[in-house]
C-alpha cells in the first residue's frame, strides 16, 4: 500500500510542482487568497475528490473529501503569504505537499477504510483561519490531522508558542509642530512610550516569552503633530495559560502611552489566540521513521532548527484532534523563514524534493495510523 501511495504521488509530481510554483509566483495575503483557494483543489477535483468551496462561509477556505471509510485522515493546506515578503514561509510548499499526500492516500482509501480530507485553511499568518474553521464545526471527529512545514532543516516535533495578535490604534490631535505645538496630542509619542515600557517589562517576563510588533503608520508630515498612530503587536508564551498572565501586562504598556500623552487607545484582536501544540506521539514516530526511510535527516537542536518554535493556528487544531506538524528542510541556510531569501528557496530542486518527500511521508504516516 505504501508503494501504491508513493506511485500516486510520483504520477502527480509534475502537477504538484506546478501548483507550488504558481502559488509562489502569485502570493496573496491573509483572507485574500482567492486565486489560491481556487487553484489548490484542482488536482483533487480531477482525482475524484468532492470539493466544497467557500467552506463554512469562509470565502477563501475549501474542503475536499475522498472515500467513505470510518477512519478520517485530514491534511491541512495553507496558502497565504506574508505582506511584503511573499511566500517567505513556504506556504506554497505546504499546500502542494498536503494535496500530494491526499492523492497518495486516496489510492489506498478503499483498502484501508479511509475518508481522506483536505482542509484549505486561509490566514495562518496572523488571521487564525483554522480557529475560524474550528468554531464553525470543521475537523470534528477527525482521527488524525497533518501537515508538513518548510524550514531550513528537518525537525520532527512542533513546539510552537501560544500567541495573541493585536492591532493598536492611538488617536491624538494634530497641530502645527512649530507654531502651535501646545495644541497637539502626539499619537506617535504614545507608541514611543509604550515601546519603552515594553522594553523595561521584558526583564520581568519569562525568558521564553516574546513581545514584538511594528508601527504601521505614525503621522504624515514632520511639521504636523501626528493625530493617529497604528501598529500590530504579538505576544507569545509557552502556553495559553501563561499567555493569559503575560498579555495584560503588555497591554498596560500601551495604556501607559495613552495616559502619558493624552491620546485615546483602541486595541483590537486580529484573531483568537493561537494555542501551543499537542503532538500525537504515535503519529510523529511514524512520520519520523517514514521520513528517514526517504533519506531525510533530522537536525540536532540548535539555531537552524528553531523554526519549530514558531506559532501556528494548527496548535488550536491539535488541542481538539490528534495532530502532527513536522518541519521539512529545503536547504536554505543561511536564509531562514520570513526572509526574502527564504522565499527564493521555496522553488527549485531542493524545494521540489522536500515537497514530494513531505507528501509521501505524510501519506505513509496515514497508512501507518490505519494499520495500527
Amino acid at each position: 500500500m505504501k508503494a501504491a501511495a508513493r506511485a500516486a504521488v510520483d504520477r502527480a509530481a509534475d502537477g504538484l510542482v506546478a501548483l507550488s510554483t504558481a502559488l509562489q509566483a502569485d502570493p496573496e495575503t491573509a483572507w485574500e487568497e482567492h486565486r489560491a483557494a481556487a487553484m489548490v483543489p484542482e488536482l483533487l477535483d480531477r482525482r475524484g475528490f468532492t470539493v466544497t468551496s467557500a467552506y463554512l462561509g469562509l470565502e477563501t477556505a475549501f474542503h475536499a473529501t475522498y472515500g467513505t471509510g470510518p477512519l478520517r485522515i485530514a491534511l491541512c493546506a495553507e496558502y497565504d503569504a506574508l505582506p511584503g515578503l511573499g511566500h517567505a514561509c513556504g506556504h506554497n510548499l505546504i499546500a502542494a505537499s498536503s494535496v500530494g499526500a491526499a492523492l497518495g492516500l486516496a489510492e489506498v482509501a478503499d483498502d484501508l477504510g479511509l475518508t481522506v480530507e483536505v482542509y484549505g485553511t486561509p490566514a495562518e499568518e496572523g488571521g487564525g483561519g483554522k480557529i475560524e474553521l474550528l468554531e464553525r464545526g470543521a475537523f470534528r471527529d477527525v482521527d488524525l490531522a497533518m501537515m508538513v512545514h518548510p524550514a531550513p532543516v528537518d525537525v520532527a516535533e512542533a513546539r510552537p508558542f501560544a500567541v495573541s495578535h493585536s492591532r493598536i490604534f492611538y488617536r491624538g490631535r494634530s497641530a502645527h509642530a512649530a507654531a502651535y505645538p501646545e495644541d497637539g496630542v502626539n499619537a506617535a509619542d504614545a507608541f514611543t512610550i509604550a515601546q519603552v515600557a515594553i522594553g523595561l517589562l521584558r526583564q520581568q517576563l519569562p525568558s521564553s516569552s516574546r513581545v514584538h510588533g511594528i508601527v504601521t503608520s505614525a503621522g504624515t508630515a514632520p511639521n504636523a503633530i501626528p493625530e493617529t498612530a497604528t501598529g500590530r503587536w504579538y505576544v507569545r508564551a509557552e502556553t495559553l495559560a501563561e499567555l493569559a498572565e503575560i498579555e495584560p501586562r503588555v497591554l498596560r504598556c500601551f495604556e501607559a502611552g495613552a495616559l502619558a500623552t493624552g491620546a485615546t487607545l483602541e486595541i483590537e484582536a486580529e484573531s483568537k489566540p493561537y494555542a501551543e501544540f499537542r503532538t500525537d506521539a504515535g503519529a510523529l514516530a511514524h512520520y519520523r521513521a517514514n521520513a528517514e526511510q526517504l533519506g531525510r535527516e533530522f537536525a540536532p537542536d540548535g539555531l537552524a532548527g528553531r523554526m519549530n518554535r514558531a506559532s501556528t493556528d494548527m496548535g488550536n487544531v491539535s488541542q481538539v484532534v490528534p495532530a502532527i506538524h513536522p518541519y521539512i528542510g529545503i536547504g536554505s541556510l543561511p536564509a531562514t523563514n520570513h526572509q526574502k531569501e527564504f522565499a527564493a528557496h521555496c522553488v527549485g530542486a531542493e524545494a521540489e524534493r522536500a515537497l514530494l518527500d513531505g507528501a509521501i511521508a505524510l501519506a505513509w504516516t496515514g497508512i501507518d495510523r490505519a494499520l495500527t
